[in-house]
């Protein structure tokens, strides 16, 4: 069976709506490696979008997940919980950033994380409104969708949404938009459309993830602590896509020494297996009744030992700071790159292994080349590449290698993307 007939029978089966970038159906992958059925070898920068932080098929989790299987697989926490999860939430609480005592909560994905966030958040506040940002990706469930500020694909014919969400602007220098213009829109959002004492939460992403990988500066983000302790309000940390090391620090909120009162955990804590997580406040985390959160296969078994190996690994293998090391060297190239060709590059940037290079026209900030971005991403796997596209225009190359990479495969994927890049952009 080859990559076409089965991208055939997937096609009749599958709905369209779950689309896949690219028709190369997998057989194996080990670290940075992928082989798809007919041979082929690509290199992975997008490990399943920032899930594989730990590599493909790393051996510590492969046994752990082995093992806990050969006991059992599933029992629903709710019902007869096991060691395995209390040990996880109790080293999830214990790495959270902050001083004040933490709880957690599992569930299944970053989605479902994202809903609990905002159920603990107004049954703490017992109100109704929450404020989110423009380019913003929470998930794709119906709440979820009225928070992320982006409407094709994500929201386009999906409606109605929920009310009481609204929406202010990310700051991003690169396109002229400052920390004070956002906290101004907030502040105007109080004036025009809801009183600070009828807002839950405040939610936002330190870098954001389909967005386009912008970071939010550090003043920002304490900016919006002060403003949410001034209003009784919520500050809710979505680390789905930043967290377990990516950014070069175990979660984004470190690089600010900013505390969230509700945190989201998911995508790399358990190196593709499903499980995701609330991580908060104790006292805000114990604000919903018995029975008002939770989830049938939230906090696998199975999960919550790939989780711990996990962590493990990221503490033995020091890939905190193996992610600030790659993410140099991709800098270092990228930027080459970028020097070489200032009319097409706008910016390229990186927090830790989060890495993005924006692509644009004629040097101008505000054409963004869509057009050259989705030719790299079409022609990646003749390249023997797997690379990913973001932001808000489908302009961005982000680059979310595992933090186990070695350099030889780091140095041959670079090799690679810039023959491709310097091939297409000629055409």
């Amino acid at each position: 069976m080859n990559n076409q007939e089965l991208q055939n029978r997937k096609n009749k089966v599958i709905a369209r709506g779950q689309g896949n970038v690219y028709p190369v159906y997998v057989e194996r992958a080990l670290n940075s490696e992928v082989w798809d059925v007919e041979g082929n070898r690509f290199i992975d920068f997008g490990t399943g979008i920032a899930v594989c932080n730990t590599g493909h098929s790393h051996p510590k989790i492969v046994a752990a997940v082995k093992a806990q299987i050969d006991k059992f697989s599933h029992t629903c926490v709710m019902v007869n919980p096991y060691e395995v999860a209390v040990e996880l939430a109790e080293k999830l609480t214990q790495l959270a950033p902050g001083t004040s005592d933490k709880k957690t909560i599992f569930v299944t994905t970053g989605a479902e994380a994202v809903e609990n966030c905002i159920k603990i958040a107004r049954a703490q506040t017992k109100r109704r409104g929450v404020i989110a940002f423009n380019g913003g990706f929470h998930g794709r469930t119906n709440m979820t969708m009225a928070l992320t500020g982006k409407v094709t694909p994500y929201k386009n014919l999906f409606g109605p949404f929920p009310a009481d969400i609204f929406h202010a602007p990310f700051p991003i220098e690169a396109h002229g938009i400052t920390v004070k213009q956002s906290l101004k829109a907030i502040e105007n959002l109080f004036k025009v459309d809801i009183a600070p004492t009828d807002v839950a939460a405040i939610i936002v992403e330190p870098v954001q993830g389909e967005g386009g990988f912008y970071a939010a500066p550090a003043e920002f983000l304490q900016a919006l602590r002060k403003l949410c302790d001034e209003h009784g309000i919520m500050l809710i940390a979505d680390e789905i896509q930043t967290g377990f090391g990516r950014t070069g620090k175990m979660f984004s909120f470190e690089h600010a020494g900013v505390e969230a009162d509700l945190m989201t955990m998911a995508k790399g804590i358990a190196g593709g297996f499903p499980i995701a997580a609330v991580v908060g406040k104790a006292e805000i985390m114990d604000a919903p009744l018995p029975g008002g959160l939770g989830g049938t296969y939230g906090g696998s078994p199975v999960a919550c030992a790939a989780a711990l190996a996990v962590l493990d690994i990221i503490e033995v293998e020091n890939l905190i700071e193996r992610a600030n090391q790659i993410g140099q060297a991709f800098n270092q190239r990228l930027t080459a790159l970028k020097q070489a060709h200032p009319q097409l590059i706008l910016e390229v940037r990186n927090q830790g292994a989060m890495i993005a290079m924006e692509l644009i026209e004629q040097g101008d900030a505000e054409q963004p080349n869509t057009a050259l971005t989705q030719a790299i991403i079409a022609n990646a796997a003749e390249a023997g590449l797997i690379l990913l596209a973001c932001g808000f225009y489908g302009n961005v190359i982000r680059f979310l290698p595992a933090l186990t990479i070695e350099d030889q495969t780091l140095n041959e994927g670079l090799d690679k993307f810039e023959q491709l890049f310097n091939k297409l952009m000629a055409v």
